[in-house]
């Protein structure tokens, strides 16, 4: 099957085949392919009058718009480059973002209900954004927007005032087309650049690999489309040729009506984006249109929330993603639920090649055995921006990329993501994933939540854990929680203390709330200090 390799061709096919088809759905607005390719060729001669040209970045810091899709398809027609801005940033982190990607023009939205842009903006020191020559505004709306922002000219941007013309075409596929950012760590995330031609062919393999070519897809786009995760799923469906519902940020009683409203087919989010929608409706089979929330677990637990999901037809199914490779990277496919579950799952391109190395020794690892997940593919990212170093640091002689994620293959070449290698504990000379130990204990008659992290313990490695109660104010008894959890669990993964916490400590990423375990590290080590 022919691959096209820019989102000029794809958007051509589009026009060719499907011209008067729905290709976006924002509110009450339906947007035919015609329609959309008309508006990024407007887009693009706009930004060429404004100076944008082939090489530039330009930061985007902006929720789910169509504006946002308009002028990601414009700049990969003129071949400048496309600097995602998580919305949930703020100031230092707005900072950092402009100081190491050079962008010399920020497209913002000033403000958007309790995200408060200008005033962000304004703890942002000047000197970090020093490259920027112009802030554009979209939908500054009647109020419209200060005349400088950081120093910068400002200028007002709308779908609705496009010119009719399109600039040339200065894009090409193996160019610099878009920028995602790592989670992050005390140093600031790396810069992690794709070329249009690796956007281009993952959303069309993800098209076929996910069923969203097939008849009567409807895809609603609930993550941010700063983060690879929400972009990928809009991409692979924007390539499918269905139509996509876009949801300027997350709302699950909002989210909950428009899989109705819109008969919607797949969505793809944290689990508990999941949890929050499927509250909205405890009847049997509350979303009959569905056929795939692709999911990525957040939070302990999952497994039982999986199971009673599809007891009630809800179709929850693990995937795998980064930002260096790619989300939905893989899909698990017909295995049990339980398996379904797991993250991982079945290339969407059938040539990528995966393989599992030990931690310890380097050695790579047969089928079964748990070790660091290594993948290469035609579709991996080019490297870390202006990061030699790093990218040097994680990609091998041969090409493959070290995920830095703990998993392991089946013998049907699918593969199982179990945790990130800083989270992975080796307890008795085994590789143990927190998460096996988390689900037991939330089983348990009381604990609402639960956190495994691993320490040093007179002299030995071993497991401890953090939970929270279901009702306030209660406090676990740990002998007999360790006892109910060894009728489960081998003895070396009984956690050597359990301990209470109102509520475990988390960051916010472009996809959801993350726990940061190494928080709850510091916190278990303060303990056993208190009682040494």
């Amino acid at each position: 099957m022919q691959e096209f390799s820019t989102w000029v061709e794809v958007s051509a096919e589009h026009v060719r085949v499907r011209p008067h088809e729905v290709a976006l759905i924002e509110d009450d607005r339906n947007v035919t392919y015609a329609e959309f390719d008309r508006l990024c060729g407007g887009a693009s001669a706009w930004l060429a009058a404004h100076g944008v040209k082939k090489g530039d970045m330009v930061a985007v810091w902006m929720v789910n718009r169509l504006d946002w899709l308009v002028l990601y398809f414009a700049l990969s027609r003129l071949g400048a480059s496309l600097m995602t801005i998580n919305t949930r940033y703020r100031a230092h982190e707005v900072a950092y973002i402009l100081e190491q990607s050079r962008a010399t023009v920020l497209v913002l939205e000033p403000n958007f209900r309790k995200i408060d842009f200008p005033g962000i903006l304004s703890g942002v020191d000047r000197a970090a954004a020093r490259h920027l020559r112009q802030v554009v505004v979209v939908r500054a709306g009647a109020g419209g927007f200060r005349e400088t922002v950081l120093g910068c000219p400002t200028v007002s941007f709308s779908l609705d005032a496009l010119p009719d013309d399109q600039a040339p075409l200065c894009g090409t596929a193996d160019g610099l087309n878009i920028l995602f950012t790592t989670s992050g760590t005390t140093s600031g995330p790396k810069l992690v650049m794709h070329s249009q031609r690796n956007i281009a062919v993952h959303s069309q393999r993800v098209a076929r690999a996910y069923g969203l070519t097939d008849p009567k897809v409807c895809l609603l786009a609930a993550l941010p489309f700063g983060g690879v995760f929400g972009f990928n799923a809009a991409m692979g469906a924007f390539a499918a040729g269905c139509p996509v519902v876009l949801m300027d940020t997350f709302d699950g009683p909002r989210a909950a009506g428009l899989i109705r409203r819109h008969q919607v087919t797949h969505m793809f989010g944290s689990d508990e984006m999941f949890r929050r929608i499927l509250e909205q409706d405890a009847s049997d089979a509350p979303f009959p249109s569905v056929r795939v929330f692709g999911f990525a677990a957040f939070h302990p637990g999952m497994n039982e929330f999986g199971r009673q999901a599809w007891k009630r037809h809800v179709p929850l199914t693990g995937v795998y993603g980064s930002s260096e490779v790619q989300a939905l990277f893989s899909l698990q496919r017909g295995q049990s639920t339980d398996e379904l579950l797991l993250g991982g799952g079945v290339p969407a391109n059938a040539a990528a090649e995966i393989r599992v190395r030990d931690i310890d020794t380097g050695a790579l690892l047969p089928v079964g055995e748990s070790g660091v997940i290594e993948i290469r593919a035609d579709t991996n990212f080019l490297g870390y921006f202006n990061r030699p170093d790093a990218t040097q640091a994680v990609i091998d002689a041969e090409g493959y990329f070290s995920t830095g994620d703990v998993g392991y293959l089946r013998p049907d070449g699918s593969f199982v993501y179990l945790t990130r290698r800083g989270d992975a504990m080796r307890l008795a000379g085994y590789l143990v994933s927190p998460v096996e130990i988390e689900d037991v204990l939330k089983d348990q008659a009381g604990i609402a939540d639960a956190q495994v992290v691993s320490v040093d313990l007179d002299g030995k490695r071993c497991c401890v854990a953090f939970v929270t109660m279901r009702q306030a104010g209660a406090k676990p008894d740990e002998d007999a929680l360790k006892t109910a959890v060894r009728a489960t669990l081998a003895p070396f993964k009984v956690p050597a203390r359990i301990w209470s916490v109102d509520a475990f400590p988390t960051t916010q990423s472009a996809n959801g709330v993350k726990i940061q375990r190494a928080k709850l590290r510091d916190l278990a080590m303060e303990k056993l200090g208190e009682t040494a």
